[in-house]
C-alpha cells in the first residue's frame, strides 16, 4: 500500500488563508487543550456555580495562556477560536452565561441576531471579498478587475494591412 506523500507546508496550512476563519486542525487542538477542558468542565452544574462565583480564580485550574484567560474572561470568542478552542465546547461557555447559539453567532460576525438569522436563511455570506488574505483564491471576477488593463491588439488584419499586402 503506498503512503500518502507529506504535504509541503504551505499546501498543509491554505486554509489559514481564509479570512476570519480558524480551522480546529491537530495544531489548534493542541494549543487550546486547556481552553477546551476548561469549557468541557462546564457541563457540571457544581463546576458552572464555582466558574461564576470566581471566573479568574476557577481559570488558574486549567493550563491557560495570558491571552486564552484574557479571552475567556472578556468573552472573546473569535479570539478563543484562534487560540484553539472549539467552537462546540466554548458554545457551553455562552450557554453558561445563558446565551443561545445564534447570540454568539451574531456576536462573532458583528451583527444582531435577526440580522445574522436573516443572512443564514438567505444561503450566508458572499463569497465574494472573503475567499483569502493573499487574494490567491479571488474568484475570476475580482481578480480579474485586479489584473493590469492590456491593450488589446488584433491578430486579424485591418483592411488597411490587407491592402497594402495585395499591391
Amino acid at each position: 500500500m503506498a503512503r500518502a506523500k507529506p504535504q509541503k507546508q504551505d499546501q498543509e496550512n491554505e486554509y489559514e488563508d481564509i479570512p476570519g476563519t480558524f480551522v480546529f486542525n491537530a495544531e489548534r487542538s493542541r494549543q487550546g487543550y486547556g481552553i477546551n477542558m476548561f469549557c468541557m468542565s462546564l457541563m457540571k452544574a457544581e463546576n458552572r456555580t464555582a466558574f461564576k462565583a470566581n471566573e479568574a480564580g476557577y481559570l488558574k485550574q486549567y493550563p491557560l495562556t495570558p491571552e486564552q484567560t484574557e479571552a475567556i474572561l472578556h468573552r472573546d470568542y473569535n479570539r478563543m477560536l484562534e487560540l484553539g478552542g472549539n467552537i462546540y465546547f466554548t458554545a457551553k461557555l455562552g450557554a453558561t452565561d445563558g446565551h443561545s447559539f445564534r447570540h454568539l453567532a451574531a456576536t462573532m460576525t458583528g451583527s444582531t441576531q435577526d440580522d445574522y438569522a436573516e443572512m443564514m436563511l438567505k444561503g450566508g455570506r458572499s463569497v465574494e471579498g472573503n475567499r483569502s488574505k493573499s487574494g490567491k483564491y479571488d474568484s475570476p471576477a475580482r481578480a480579474k478587475a485586479k489584473a493590469p488593463a492590456k491593450t488589446s491588439k488584433s491578430k486579424t488584419p485591418s483592411k488597411k494591412s490587407a491592402a497594402k499586402k495585395r499591391k
